[in-house]
C-alpha cells in the first residue's frame, strides 16, 4: 500500500494494489475509488482531502 498526497492539488491517493485500473466511481462527493477488471479495489482518491475527515498530518506517505 502506498499513500501519496500532492499538496498543489489536494488530492491525497491510496494506492491499495498494483493491478491495473480498469473502471473507477465517485463513491460519495469528492471519494473516488479505483477497480481492477475483475472488481478487485486496487486504490481510493480523495479530492480536496485537507477539508474532509482525514487527517493527512498523521499519515506515512509520498509527495507527488
Amino acid at each position: 500500500m502506498k499513500i501519496k498526497y500532492d499538496k498543489e492539488t489536494d488530492i491525497l491517493y491510496i494506492q491499495l494494489s498494483n493491478i491495473e485500473i480498469q473502471e473507477s466511481d465517485e463513491d460519495k462527493k469528492g471519494v473516488i475509488l479505483d477497480y481492477s477488471s475483475d472488481g478487485k479495489l486496487v486504490g481510493i482518491e480523495v479530492l480536496n482531502a485537507s477539508k474532509s475527515a482525514i487527517q493527512t498530518s498523521k499519515f506515512e506517505y509520498e509527495y507527488a
